[in-house]
Parts: structure tokens; C-alpha cells; sequence
């Protein structure tokens, strides 16, 4: 059962979770899943914002692009296992979500699915993208994340509802 919490109730576990183990970010219908730790939240006109990045050479970039909506999922420490697994393997050869034993469900208020074992997810809806842009990032960023000059691909997606599982 997930019940509906303020938009950012849950920004410092967010963050922290971000920080660590990471999240799953889900994409598409039909989907892809993968692992990120890079995101953001805050207000971006005027509304509240999600921002995801993907790598154009990621599997799951395919489905970003022909989607208009994502979701992000959370766990508790006890799923470290499967986020390696989710950022390591790629959807073009493995099921990632049979492999981790995950369930999905529809989302609440998009196409797109969660992941029941997660403890909260966020739902949005795609406001903009953007590709990064080497002529104005750092050079000490690009040397160390950058190193093939494969820039990622900014989504800003509006959080359109956050979700708490409730056992």
C-alpha cells in the first residue's frame, strides 16, 4: 500500500540515499531500469523538480527519450545488491528486474512503473532536457567524469507525487 506524502518530505533521505547506494531510476512503458546516484531536487519555474542524468551510451537512454514521464525508486540498505546489479548490468542482455526479483507496479499517476519493494518513489513528468555542455563545464570535471567525452543528458522532471510503501 503506498500513501501520498508532501513533495519533499523526504529530501534528506533522498539525499542520503543518493549519496550511497543510490536509487533505481525507472523509465518508460515499456521499461528500463538503471541505477543513478546523480540528482537533484529544488523549484524550477515555479515547480517542484526532479533532475535525473542519464548518459546517451546508457540502455535506459533509449527509453528516456521516448518517454514524457520517469519514476525514482528508494530501498532500504538491504537492497545494496540489487542497485550494483541494476547500475552494472544493462537491459540489451540481462533482466535486470527477474534477476533482482523485483515486482513492478503501474505508478499512481503515471504510465510508467515503480518498484513495490522500494520504500518510497517519486512520480514525474518530463519538463525539459538538456545535453551537458563542455564548453561550459569545469575542465577538472570533464577530465575526471568525462574522460570520452560521453556528457550526459539533464531531465528535469516535474514530481508530480511522492509515495510512501506502508507494509
Amino acid at each position: 500500500m503506498r500513501r501520498q506524502t508532501g513533495i519533499f518530505d523526504l529530501f534528506e533521505e533522498t539525499t542520503d540515499k543518493l549519496n550511497n547506494d543510490g536509487a533505481l531510476l525507472v523509465a518508460g512503458v515499456p521499461f528500463n531500469v538503471m541505477t543513478i546516484g546523480w540528482a537533484s531536487l529544488g523549484i524550477v519555474w515555479g515547480k517542484p523538480v526532479f533532475q535525473v542524468f542519464v548518459r546517451p551510451t546508457r540502455y535506459t537512454f533509449e527509453y528516456m527519450e521516448r518517454s514524457s514521464e520517469f519514476s525514482v525508486c528508494f530501498f532500504s540498505e538491504d537492497y545494496g545488491k540489487e542497485l550494483a546489479i541494476c547500475g552494472t548490468k544493462s537491459g540489451r542482455d540481462t533482466d535486470k528486474i527477474a534477476t533482482c526479483r523485483f515486482h513492478m507496479e503501474k505508478g499512481i499517476l503515471i504510465p510508467t512503473p515503480y518498484v513495490r519493494e522500494s520504500m518510497f518513489h517519486y512520480e514525474c513528468r518530463i519538463l525539459h532536457k538538456h545535453r551537458l555542455d563542455p564548453a561550459t563545464l569545469s575542465r577538472d570535471v570533464i577530465e575526471k567524469y568525462y574522460p570520452k567525452s560521453d556528457y550526459h543528458m539533464v531531465y528535469y522532471g516535474e514530481i508530480l507525487g511522492t509515495y510512501i510503501n506502508e507494509p
